[in-house]
C-alpha cells in the first residue's frame, strides 16, 4: 500500500493532511518545497467571508467561518480572529441588484449579511468617503485572522494524528500507470503513492501536467501595502471593500493593510514587490478614503493569486489524482471547508456540499464554468 502524498504546504495543503490524518488515514506525507505557507498563504490579507455569488462558494466559506471560530480548540491554534464584519461599498445600480440577489441567497444558506443604506455604512467604517456610493452589503461575521497561524495549527495537529509533514523537499515528476498515479518523484528520492492530491496553488499547472491532468490555473501577482501606525485609529475597523476599484482595507496592529488588484497586471510568477501599482492604488484611496493619503506608508509585498477562467476553485477528482486548487484569492478563507471535501472525496463519502460542479471537467470544450462576482 503507497502513501497519500498530498503537493504544496500552504492553508489548503495542510488542512487537507489534518482532516485526512485526524479520520484516520494513515500514510498521509505532505510535501512542500519551501517553508509551509511559503506560497501564497502567508501573503494572503487574512480575509474570511460567506459573502459571494455562488452558492458553493457560500457553503464553502460559511462552514470555514465556523471552523475558524472553534480553531482555539480544534485542532488547537490561536489565531487572532477578529469577526469585524466584511462591507462591500457599491456604487453603481447594476451591482446593488446583484448584491442584492446574492444577500438573499446568503440568508437563505444561513448567512447574517444585508444591504444597508450609505449612512449606516459610513457610521460603520468612517474613515470612507460616501461620494457615489448608492448602498452597502454588510456581513457581520466575516472578518480575517492570521493566515501563518492557520497553517501552524493544521501541521501541528496533522503531525499530532500521524502525518509525516516534510519541508524543503521538491516534486519532480509522477509515474502513473493505467491513470493511476503510482510514484512521486522527489528531490530527495520517489514516494510510492496511493493517491496524490494537489494543493500547490498558484504552482498546480505543472503539478497537474505530471499527473497527464490538465489543471488551467494561472498565477498573478496582487500587492498589499500597510500603513505606519495611526494612533488615532480607534474602535472597530470592519473589512471594507470598493467594489468598483476593488481598494480594501482592514485593520493590522496599529494601523491598516491595504491592497486592490491591478487589471494592467501580466500573468505570471512574478513574486518580487512593485511602487508601479501606487498610483492607480492612491487615485482610488483618494476617491474612496482620502484622509488616507496623509497616513505614512509603510512597506509592502507581493503574493500570487492563483485564477482559474472563471475565478472558481478546480476542486475534484480523476482516479487517485485528487485536487484542490484555482482558488483566485478565496483559497485560505475556505481552507476547512476544503480539507472536509477532500478527506471526503478521497474516502469515497458524501461531502457536506456538493463539489462536482467544481470539477476541472467544466472546462472541456470550452465552457465558461462557473462564475463569481464577488471578485476582490
Amino acid at each position: 500500500m503507497g502513501k497519500v502524498v498530498i503537493i504544496g504546504g500552504g492553508a489548503i495543503g495542510t488542512s487537507i493532511a489534518f482532516h485526512l490524518a485526524e479520520a484516520g488515514v494513515r500514510d498521509v506525507v505532505l510535501l512542500e518545497r519551501g517553508e509551509l505557507g511559503a506560497g501564497s498563504t502567508c501573503k494572503a490579507a487574512g480575509g474570511v467571508r460567506a459573502q459571494f455569488s455562488d452558492r458553493i462558494n457560500i457553503e464553502l466559506g460559511a462552514r470555514s467561518l465556523a471552523a475558524f471560530g472553534r480553531f482555539a480548540e480544534h485542532p488547537g491554534q490561536e489565531i487572532d480572529l477578529h469577526r469585524v464584519g466584511y462591507l462591500f461599498l457599491l456604487s453603481t445600480p447594476e451591482d446593488v441588484k446583484s448584491f442584492e440577489a446574492d444577500v438573499e441567497l446568503q440568508n437563505e444558506l444561513g448567512v447574517d449579511s444585508r444591504m444597508i443604506d450609505v449612512a449606516e455604512a459610513k457610521a460603520l467604517s468612517p474613515l470612507i468617503d460616501t461620494d457615489g456610493l448608492l448602498a452597502a452589503a454588510w456581513s457581520p461575521d466575516d472578518g480575517h485572522c492570521t493566515p501563518e497561524s492557520v497553517v501552524l495549527g493544521y501541521a501541528t495537529g496533522a503531525r499530532r494524528h500521524g502525518a509525516t509533514v516534510l519541508t524543503g523537499v521538491t516534486v519532480t515528476g509522477i509515474d502513473t500507470a493505467g491513470g493511476e498515479m503510482r510514484t512521486v518523484h522527489t528531490d530527495r528520492g520517489p514516494i510510492d503513492a496511493d493517491a496524490v492530491i494537489c494543493a500547490a496553488g498558484a504552482w498546480s499547472a505543472a503539478v497537474g501536467a505530471m499527473a497527464g491532468v490538465d489543471l488551467p490555473v494561472t498565477p498573478l501577482r496582487r500587492q498589499i501595502i500597510f500603513t505606519e501606525p495611526m494612533p488615532e485609529l480607534t474602535g472597530v475597523v470592519p473589512f471594507t471593500i470598493d467594489f468598483a476599484s476593488t481598494f480594501y482595507f482592514h485593520r493590522e496592529g496599529r494601523g491598516l493593510l491595504m491592497g486592490m488588484s491591478d487589471p494592467e497586471q501580466e500573468p505570471g510568477f512574478h513574486l518580487d514587490y512593485t511602487d508601479e501599482w501606487l498610483p492607480r492604488f492612491g487615485a482610488a484611496m483618494g476617491r474612496r478614503a482620502p484622509g488616507l493619503l496623509d497616513v505614512g506608508l509603510g512597506h509592502g509585498w507581493a503574493g500570487l493569486y492563483e485564477v482559474t477562467p472563471d475565478h472558481n476553485a478546480i476542486i475534484g477528482r480523476t482516479g487517485n489524482f485528487l485536487y484542490a486548487t484555482g482558488f483566485s484569492g478565496h483559497g485560505f478563507l475556505q481552507a476547512p471547508a476544503v480539507g472536509e471535501v477532500i478527506r471526503d472525496l478521497y474516502l469515497d463519502r458524501e461531502p457536506f456540499v456538493d463539489v462536482a460542479p467544481l470539477s476541472v471537467d467544466r472546462f472541456a470544450a470550452g465552457a465558461l464554468g462557473r462564475p463569481e462576482t464577488h471578485i476582490v
